[in-house]
């Protein structure tokens, strides 16, 4: 399907990665934003709120974060493209409602432009510290999607993609910006609407009285049904059967969260996004995802001056994990090497994958800052021996 004209400002601009974010929602089909201000994630609403009036667009600015979750849970169940826009303080307010987005698997989108943390911390200040409550913020078993771009660019093209897997898979995507990405300028090609592939909601064929909101039909995922079409059926937090309906028993809870979790690990392979370069013969591997991997970029140069054989690979999607391929190369070669703007979170996820294989040495970096690359480069050759 063929994108909204109206959404897309065709042609080069300079952007910030916030604008660029907005830019990239519209252009995937948004037309419902529900947000509360807070730095640094505040312009992309502001870009989205100047904006939506030509295209029909609804954007509220709601009372707290809390709210504003629901409203894009319940915008969501209209059949509108919907999304939220925060930052530290504000996801955690959100995780609530996020569990409930993910029961009721309903399709929206967060963005997240990262900050230093905890509480208010760093407002105007980078950091990557909200990577594991990405995956792990609300209470229960479930599993959701998040993606982490590099650049205004890249903000753009991912945001199109994020709302479309949300569509595929019904099931949130968080887009976990950092600040420095938010705030950095740089050329964005948008290209003309009829090159923009995105992903319309898969409404069911099904008559009213024959539709159940949760049946699977032998796939992944279940059919929708709009809100007002004239469907009568239940959807709950609680954990449900087919029907929608409240069900308190092990087997259904078997059946709803093995659900949540299944549709996401049965489509793994489909949904994980990687980029590697010169893997083939490395000894060292760094990992990096968001503005660390352009800092990286000069260590694993300067390591590579030292005689050092370094390879890459960056997380374009976090959540799930590239489980498979670091497993791979665990058995390959001698350590992993993990900067990421906070005290250690994804290079947990690399030495468990990892599993003894290969050690993974992280970099850590408490915020409000970048790395300086000669850490990046000392870890490098520690890893090398």
């Amino acid at each position: 399907m063929k994108t909204d004209p109206a959404g897309v400002l065709t042609g080069a601009h300079y952007l910030d990665g916030d604008f660029a974010a907005g830019e990239g929602a519209m252009a995937a089909g948004c037309r419902f934003v529900a947000g509360y201000p807070i730095t640094p994630s505040t312009e992309v609403v502001e870009r989205i709120a100047r904006r939506f009036p030509m295209m029909g667009g609804t954007f509220i600015q709601m009372e707290d974060e809390l709210a504003s979750m629901a409203a894009v849970v319940g915008a969501s169940w209209t059949g509108t493209k919907s999304m939220t826009v925060t930052s530290g303080p504000g996801f955690s307010l959100m995780m609530e409602n996020i569990g409930l987005a993910a029961m009721m698997e309903t399709p929206c989108v967060v963005v997240n432009v990262q900050r230093g943390g905890p509480s208010t911390g760093l407002p105007t200040m980078t950091g990557q510290a909200d990577m594991m409550q990405a995956r792990w913020g609300s209470h229960g078993d479930y599993e959701l999607i998040a993606m982490s771009p590099k650049s205004p660019q890249e903000t753009f093209d991912l945001m199109i993609d994020a709302f479309n897997i949300s569509e595929i898979y019904r099931v949130p995507v968080l887009f976990m910006m950092d600040e420095c990405v938010g705030h950095m300028t740089e050329k964005v090609i948008i290209p003309p609407a009829e090159e923009i592939e995105i992903v319309a909601r898969k409404l069911t064929d099904k008559k009213p009285g024959e539709y159940w909101p949760y049946e699977l039909n032998g796939g992944d995922i279940p059919e929708f049904a709009r809100a007002g079409d004239g469907y009568h059926f239940h959807s709950t937090g609680l954990t449900h059967d087919y029907r929608g309906y409240p069900e308190m028993s092990a087997e259904c809870q078997w059946d709803c969260v093995g659900h949540l979790v299944n549709k996401i690990h049965n489509n793994v392979d489909d949904i994980v996004r990687f980029e590697e370069e010169e893997i083939e013969g490395a000894d060292v591997v760094v990992l990096t995802y968001g503005i660390t991997s352009r800092v990286a970029r000069l260590g694993i140069e300067m390591a590579r001056d030292k005689g050092i054989k370094v390879g890459s690979i960056r997380l374009i999607v976090v959540w799930p994990f590239p489980e498979k391929r670091i497993r791979e190369l665990a058995g390959k070669i001698k350590g992993f090497v993990v900067p990421e703007i906070n005290l250690g979170q994804m290079v947990l996820e690399v030495e468990r994958c990892a599993a003894g294989q290969a050690p993974a040495i992280g970099v850590p970096h408490p915020g409000g800052g970048v790395h300086d690359p000669n850490a990046i480069v000392e870890a490098i050759v520690g890893a090398a021996k």
